[in-house]
Parts: C-alpha cells; sequence; structure tokens
C-alpha cells in the first residue's frame, strides 16, 4: 500500500486541481507545524524533566511505526521504570508532553478545571461521535452533564437490568441452537467470533435502553444489517494509522473529502436523522403523557430508555431555560451512547478462556443461582463476579491512555519528587497553558508500584487484599482510572457495570469455552477502544475467535 493510500488520499488527489491544492496545504501545514515544534522543543519549561529521547518528526519519542496497544504498554512502562512516576516525552509531530503516574500530582489535574480535552483531540473524537458529551468542556459540558445526570442514575440502571438479561438470554439462545445444530466436532465445542456477537447484543442493548429503539442485529444477516447497525459500524470502524495519525495532529486535514470521511458524514447524517425523529416522537409521547396544563419536574423523570429520560430532565419546569439543551445538544449524544460497553466482554471472555480456573470458579458461583434472569439486586450479591468485572476492567481497560490540555498556567504538587536532568531535584511541576497532559489509564491500572508484582497477571482474588498503596489512586470507581476521574468521570459507568454482570452472568453459566489459537495470536487494536484482532491475520478486521459448547446439566 502506498503511502498516499495509507493516508487516505489517493482517490482525491487523482482530480488534478484538487489534488495539486491539497498537497499545498498538506505540505504547507507539515512545515508550519514542524517550525512550530522546533522552537517548542528548545524553549518548553518541562524540557528539564527527565525522559526518552526524540526520535523522529512523525512518531516523536517512540519507535516508528505506531506499536499496537500492548506493545504501547510497555514502552510507557519502560519509560516509567527508567526515569520515574513523573517524565516528558516527545509526542507525534515533535510536540512536548507530559506523562505521569504519580497520585497527588493525578488527583490535582483530575480534579482542576485548568485541564481539559485539546483541540486536536475535541476534533478527532467531534468528527466521530458528533458534539456530545465527549466533545464538549466548560461550562457547556457542565450544562449538559447537569441534565443528563438523572438519566444515569443507579434507580434508573436498575430498571435497565431487564433489558440486559433478556438480550443475553436471547443472544445465548441463538448459540445453543448453533451448538444443536453443528455435528463438525466430536467434542461438541462451536467455533464462534465473540467478538461479533457481542457487537450485535450490545447495540442491541443500547438501542433498547438508549432509546427504545429495536436495532435487532442479532438477527439481521450480516449482508443486510439494520440502517442504523450499519451506520454504526462504519463510525466505529476507524483505524488509527498514519492517516488518521495526520489528520488528528494536523486538523485543517479532517476537511479533505478521502472516502472515509465521506463515508463517516453519511454514516453521522442517517444517525441524526434517526435521533431528531426519536427525539420529536419522545417529546410528543410526553406531552401526551403530563398533558398541556401540567408540568414536569426533577421528581417525575422517569421513563424506559435514556433518551426519554435524558427529554424530560431537559423538560422540567425548575430547570432554567439557560440550562436547557437543545434538539441538536441532545441527538449529540446519540452516538456517546452507542460506545458503551463495546468491548470490556470481549476481553473478559479472553481472559477466562486463558485461565480456565477462573472460569470454572465463576460459573460454580453463577451456576448456585436458582435464576436464568437475577434482580440488579442479586447479581451485585455474587461476589466472584463482581471481582471478576472488576478485574477485566482493570487489565483490559477500553481507553488505554487518554491526553488533556492546559487551558491555562498551572503548579502540580508531586507525591514522588523528581530529579530534573539539571540536577534540580522537584516537588512540583509547572505546567504552562497549552502543554499537553497524558494520562497512561492502562499502566497506571497495571502498574507493579500499586498493584504487586503480579500486576500484569489476570488474578480477581487481588481484590480481596489489596495492597495499601492502591487506595491512593484517584478514580470514580474502585481505584482505577478505567472510568476516569473528576468532572470528566464516565457519566454511564454504572450502566456498563450492569450490562457486563449480565453478559457473564448468562455466558459464563451457560457455555464453557477456550482458544481455539494461542493467546499470543490474540493482539488489542484502538479503534476509539481497544478491540482485539489476530496477529496473524489484522486484514481480516477485529475478532475474537471462541470454542464453546453448552454447560452439561
Amino acid at each position: 500500500m502506498s503511502f498516499l493510500d495509507q493516508v487516505g488520499l489517493a482517490d482525491v488527489l487523482a482530480t488534478p486541481y484538487l489534488g495539486l491544492k491539497i498537497a499545498g496545504t498538506v505540505t504547507g501545514s507539515i512545515a508550519l507545524y514542524i517550525a512550530y515544534a522546533a522552537y517548542r522543543h528548545v524553549t518548553w519549561p518541562g524540557y528539564t524533566l527527565p525522559g526518552p529521547a526524540f526520535h523522529s518528526i512523525l512518531y516523536g519519542s517512540a519507535p516508528s511505526p505506531v506499536p499496537p496497544d500492548f506493545a504501547a504498554l510497555y514502552l510507557h512502562e519502560g519509560w516509567h521504570k527508567k526515569y520515574g512516576p513523573t517524565l516528558r516525552y516527545w509526542s507525534s509531530l515533535a510536540k512536548p508532553a507530559l506523562m505521569t503516574i504519580d497520585p497527588t500530582a493525578l488527583r490535582h489535574m483530575l480534579n482542576s478545571p485548568a485541564y481539559e480535552k485539546g483541540e486536536q483531540l475535541k476534533h478527532f473524537l467531534g468528527d466521530i461521535l458528533g458534539e456530545g458529551l465527549l466533545f464538549v468542556e466548560g461550562a457547556e459540558h457542565r450544562k449538559q452533564r447537569r441534565v443528563m445526570n438523572p438519566a444515569f442514575g443507579p434507580l434508573q440502571v436498575k430498571r435497565f437490568t431487564e433489558t440486559f438479561l433478556r438480550k443475553s438470554l436471547e443472544m445465548r439462545d441463538i448459540w445453543l441452537d448453533l451448538c444443536a445444530r453443528d455435528t463438525t466436532r466430536k467434542d461438541g465445542y462451536l467455533r464462534i467470533d465473540a467478538f461479533a456477537w457481542l457487537n450485535k447484543v450490545t447495540l442491541d442493548i443500547i438501542g433498547l435502553a438508549g432509546f427504545d429503539y429495536d436495532i435487532d442485529s442479532l438477527h439481521a444477516p450480516d449482508e443486510s444489517p439494520n440502517e442504523l447497525n450499519e451506520a454504526v459500524r462504519t463510525i466505529f470502524s476507524f483505524d488509527f494509522g498514519v492517516g488518521a495519525l495526520l489528520a488528528f495532529l494536523l486538523p485543517g486535514l479532517r476537511h479533505i473529502p478521502t472516502k472515509r470521511v465521506r463515508e463517516q458524514s453519511k454514516a453521522q447524517a442517517l444517525i441524526t436523522s434517526i435521533g431528531m425523529r426519536l427525539i420529536t416522537e419522545k417529546k410528543q409521547a410526553i406531552i401526551r403523557e403530563t398533558s398541556l396544563d401540567s408540568s414536569i419536574e426533577k421528581k417525575d423523570i422517569q421513563g424506559s430508555d435514556l433518551l426519554t429520560l435524558l427529554l424530560r430532565a431537559n423538560m422540567a419546569s425548575d430547570l432554567p431555560e439557560s440550562a436547557r439543551m437543545s434538539d441538536k445538544d441532545i441527538v449529540s449524544q446519540v452516538p456517546t451512547f452507542l460506545i458503551a460497553g463495546f468491548t470490556a466482554v470481549t476481553w473478559g471472555l479472553y481472559a477466562m478462556a486463558c485461565d480456565i480456573r477462573v472460569q470454572q470458579k465463576l460459573r460454580e458461583e453463577l451456576l448456585a443461582v436458582s435464576t436464568d434472569s437475577p434482580t440488579e439486586s442479586e447479581l451485585n450479591q455474587l461476589p466472584y463476579l463482581d471481582t471478576v468485572v472488576r478485574e477485566i476492567l482493570r487489565v483490559y481497560a477500553p481507553v488505554y491512555v487518554t491526553d488533556r490540555s492546559a487551558v491555562r498556567d498551572d503548579i502540580v504538587p508531586l507525591k514522588t519528587p523528581v530529579v530534573g536532568t539539571d540536577g534540580v531535584l522537584r516537588t512540583e511541576i509547572h505546567v504552562s497553558k497549552g502543554d499537553m497532559v497524558s494520562f497512561p489509564i492502562q499502566l497506571i491500572n497495571r502498574s507493579e508500584e500499586y498493584w504487586g508484582e503480579d500486576a500484569h497477571q489476570f488474578r480477581p482474588e487481588r481484590w480481596s487484599d489489596l495492597p495499601d498503596t492502591v487506595k491512593d489512586l484517584p478514580g470514580v470507581w474502585s481505584n482505577m482510572l478505567t472510568f476516569f476521574g473528576g468532572a470528566h468521570a464516565c457519566i454511564g459507568y454504572r450502566f456498563s457495570i450492569a450490562e457486563m454482570k449480565a453478559l457473564l452472568f448468562t455466558i459464563v453459566r451457560s457455555f464453557e469455552f477456550e482458544l481455539p489459537i494461542a493467546p499470543m495470536d490474540i493482539m488489542r487494536k484502538t479503534m476509539i477502544v481497544g478491540r482485539p484482532s489476530l496477529t496473524t491475520d489484522p486484514a481480516a478486521g477485529n475478532q475474537l475467535p471462541l470454542l464453546i459448547r453448552p454447560v452439561s446439566a
């Protein structure tokens, strides 16, 4: 594949005039950026912090090409072992950045309004997910979050558990039928792509729980998917290759009408159209239900899906007009809902296929439950299921690293002082407006400094006796950064945890499973979130092959 194919420009540059114009724009943008980066390279205050050397303009301190997620994890781990918990490094296109796993620094930055998503990350998320909660910052973020909070409260998530289990059982029955009809293996195992099936069931779940919209991916033929299913597939087929990297670093390139950009725009337009139709229908239903002469108050916020809950909260009479979200703001949340729960269960099945002991121990606990449809309270009373879910989310965080940009100068306190290359011992670091800070979520979740020598090992039993060092870690849930923390903590973390428990309860209770290939043949590849693919056949796309067979009575 040529470089132009990699960056997605081959089809665009085939048009001579447009090709020359775009080539000039790209060349000029890169030249200006390199000149600015060179200036920052020698004037950046953080230059005296310890850290890895600069290797290349495109990849900064990282070796090229951009490594898969697991390789990046070990790269970052190596940096911190060599340079300490707080370091500086060079990001792509020679942009200077800070990276820290220091708990005091993390807590300060997570709870400070001085750190927001940078323009590059905002544009990247906006292009894929629209201008929803993951895009906005500052006062607009606070406004949207205030309206959305009631929809994601404990009581509302409790009501969704029935939907989670109903769809989980529907998938179970399909798998049982496939196993019964397959006679190719004498041992009773059936080979499936667990990633594809979990992708379908989670999309169905978020369709019903999110909008009361029956996507029905579980029964739709792969060659003829539901229109929303196809739009979501297009949006989340994002591949963070060279072209995406350049578009991320040089936002002006986003406007070049590559095939990828055209397909994504079409998919987003379809999701927006469906979202606006659903909003109109649900608003009319709410008005009919409450009647024109009555009002909705916060205490009346109830509904069978997230979108209805969000609309009711937004229409509450005790919500000031200035605090309301527009229909455009509300429809922008639809892609954000759709990203929920995409990969965590997949990695959980992978982990338990690699460690049959954990799988069997969990199954024993689940089979002791007398019903296929426990309540949320009953699911939460299963201690080993709870520790397995925690360990999955610790070891396999969907997002392995995220960045923030300082919107003003700041002084960040440190628990562990750092000695700079100038020999000066620092108990705090000065951050300038515009500086980039990396939060290495996966590294923190697997740090031996916090979790012990077996930090990389999948071992649910650790949760019954955590090291005291873990208590220093900030985070909205369970002393880990999987759901981040502070004002930008994941608003739907309760939803994701309940969904995971329902799916794992049904699958592990009903099936034995193992890998048909070597564990090392599964690699993690970031496409917004980390997804599995085969090291021996990456071109085949995301997949997790599993051998499954029904649990014998």
